[in-house]
């Protein structure tokens, strides 16, 4: 395998706030294109001397990575992201890797730690550290919170339900829910649930896709199939088969 993906609890930044850092190295002659699938979260990223938020995606896309190169993350919960945004709504990066310093300035210290590092899990806890920095002053929308821990992926969420639960009209919260997030709860259910198949498909144990579907709250094997074509951009085979 040309390329070696690695991720590691951050011991820097909350868990709450924080999935993972990781790093990907391409350890091939030719460039690398690494599928990258929706998830519900967004990464602060370190590659070719830029710092990037890469938003929450709706749909698949291919992340290139030259030979020899490597690049260094930071995965931000869903609803999390503006940590990095401040007041700016989630949304308006959605589906997009846009520059750090093209949205909040005032990177260029973060820019020259990361350019005097020596390895990506150096780089990893550099952009932790930047993090972590953020989070005394960060004060995340608790509703919208609670609501992305009521999403579990087999069951099928009730908006009027949800609002009820935080206290919301449905109006109110899928718009502090889409500005925290990047999308509305209903979306961000269907990325999870699809997140949550593609780890029964991953399983030394091997699930037929019946199973899959059954196991993770899609109607049928049908619904299963239309929702990672939509979402991934190939059959539930090809997609488990690539590894992506």
């Amino acid at each position: 395998m040309s390329s070696v993906y690695a991720e590691r609890r951050s011991r820097r930044v909350p868990g709450r706030f924080v999935v993972c850092a990781w790093t990907r190295v391409n350890l091939g002659d030719g460039e690398h294109r690494q599928l990258v699938v929706p998830d519900g979260c967004s990464d602060l990223t370190w590659q070719g001397g830029v710092v990037r938020l890469v938003g929450p995606d709706r749909g698949a896309w291919r992340a290139g990575l030259a030979a020899g190169a490597a690049v260094a993350g930071v995965r931000l919960r869903a609803g999390a992201a503006r940590l990095l945004l401040g007041r700016m709504p989630v949304d308006e990066v959605r589906d997009a890797q846009v520059p750090l310093e093209s949205l909040t300035g005032g990177v260029g210290e973060l820019t020259e730690r990361l350019a005097a590092t020596d390895s990506p899990w150096a780089a990893a806890r550099v952009l932790e550290d930047f993090v972590a920095a953020l989070t005394p002053r960060y004060e995340p929308d608790g509703a919208v919170e609670q609501v992305v821990r009521m999403l579990r992926p087999g069951e099928t969420p009730q908006v009027p339900a949800l609002a009820d639960a935080v206290g919301l009209s449905e109006r109110q919260l899928r718009r502090r829910f889409t500005e925290a997030v990047g999308y509305g709860p209903k979306t961000l259910h269907g990325i999870l649930r699809f997140q949550h198949a593609l780890d029964l498909g991953r399983r030394a144990e091997p699930y037929g896709l019946a199973a899959i579907a059954h196991e993770a709250g899609y109607a049928d094997q049908a619904h299963f199939t239309r929702e990672v074509r939509r979402l991934a951009g190939m059959t539930p085979t090809e997609l488990l088969g690539s590894g992506g």
